[in-house]
């Protein structure tokens, strides 16, 4: 199927009335100019691939072997190529029911959990054995909505992830279904991808799906709709297009897309939606290929954190550096190591945004800190190999990392 076709799958746009002729003429004027597109894939380090269902089940038999096995060609390219890569995958729940000999979704929730709880050893089990014949080491990784929301267990999870891709592990996510609620619940797996991007800092969100991106209309009602390949991310026009709130969407349709893309983008993540179907279509769009629609974010990812370090109203802490530390930091561009933190205020937790101000009490700039205030009060003015000596763990060797830290 060429990127020009829609797809005859019927769950991605939303069953109830157009949005009519008006929207859709106007929705012309979304597509942003080829001088404008940029090829995020292609100059991305860090990427979250989101692999639908249908791309890695057979039909809702289970898992298809054949499937993940081409994906871990795909992503043992990537990686070739210099680029980490996480990946968000579906199917645990079809393979539990697999293996249960289960031909129904069940309805009741304990009965999806048992399925997930089965399945996860099957996904964990093919993604392990098909990716490891592509030299490529992976690591299971469960979230609930609970991990991300609460500070320590998300800087945890942030933490283990980004370790993970500094030893070329590929890390496999999935929505812990085997103990989540309703009230927990992220709701899909595009949600997923696109809070796990903004958690390891991604510079690009791709969302591989059955439909070959997102159109001026629905296709299947209009056949005057063509597809977008740029937009940018936060134009307000995008999730009436793509189905608007309220409507009748299925679950993991194309509205919810739009909305992970948005959600990536505040974080200053781009994202591209594509269709998994099409050949080799990662390491294409590594190689700069426009294909599916890219939903590019306003600002880059490193200036939108930045932006909302330096924004912080109200700041629990702050360090005092001395003249080497105050000197690195604004000439050199380096982190700020204990060592050079001659006094700490306030009481702040690890994660926090606090002040770094020199001798005179000036303000040089801000950061997230790697250690508590009682923490950083005892490693303050020693050596980064000394930390575990002193606290009995290490979180990271420096106090605040240069790629989270903005100064004035």
């Amino acid at each position: 199927m060429s990127a020009g076709q829609p797809s005859d799958q019927t769950g991605a746009y939303c069953a109830a009335e157009s949005p009519g002729a008006a929207l859709s003429h106007s929705a012309d004027s979304l597509a942003l100019s080829t001088a404008d597109t940029i090829r995020v894939v292609a100059n991305a380090r860090r990427i979250v691939v989101k692999v639908g269902s249908s791309l890695v089940t057979d039909e809702g038999r289970g898992l298809d072997r054949a499937a993940i096995d081409r994906w871990g060609a795909e992503i043992a390219a990537l990686r070739a190529a210099g680029k980490q890569v996480v990946v968000v995958s579906s199917g645990a729940v079809a393979e539990g029911m697999k293996r249960l000999g289960w031909t129904r979704r069940p309805s009741e929730m304990h009965e999806l959990q048992a399925a997930a709880a089965v399945g996860q050893m099957g996904l964990a089990q093919v993604y392990e054995s098909c990716f490891s014949e592509h030299g490529l080491q992976t690591a299971q990784v469960l979230l609930t909505h609970e991990d991300l929301a609460d500070r320590r267990r998300y800087l945890n999870a942030r933490s283990t992830l980004r370790t993970l891709l500094e030893l070329a592990v590929v890390p496999i996510i999935n929505e812990n279904d085997t103990v989540v609620t309703d009230e927990i619940k992220f709701g899909d797996n595009d949600t997923l991808g696109a809070l796990v991007t903004n958690l390891i800092d991604a510079d690009v969100l791709v969302i591989l799906t059955d439909q070959q991106g997102l159109y001026t209309a629905d296709p299947r009602k209009d056949p005057a709709a063509t597809l977008l390949p740029a937009v940018r991310a936060g134009d307000p026009r995008l999730e009436a297009i793509a189905g608007g709130t309220g409507s009748s969407i299925a679950r993991g349709g194309m509205i919810t897309k739009v909305r992970a893309a948005q959600r990536a983008a505040r974080g200053g993540a781009s994202t591209v939606v594509a269709s998994g179907r099409l050949d080799s279509v990662l390491k294409r769009l590594a190689a700069g290929e426009s294909i599916g629609t890219q939903f590019v974010a306003d600002i880059p990812r490193l200036a939108a954190r930045k932006q909302w370090m330096a924004d912080h109203l109200q700041l629990r802490g702050s360090v005092t550096v001395d003249d080497g530390a105050a000197r690195a930091l604004r000439a050199e561009g380096r982190s700020l190591l204990p060592i050079g933190v001659v006094e700490v205020q306030g009481d702040y937790e690890r994660g926090e945004v606090i002040a770094i101000r020199d001798h005179q009490g000036e303000e040089l700039g801000r950061g997230l800190s790697n250690y508590s205030s009682s923490d950083t009060r005892r490693i303050m003015r020693r050596a980064s190999s000394e930390i575990e000596a002193i606290l009995g763990y290490i979180e990271e060797p420096e106090l605040i990392h240069r790629d989270d830290l903005v100064l004035r």
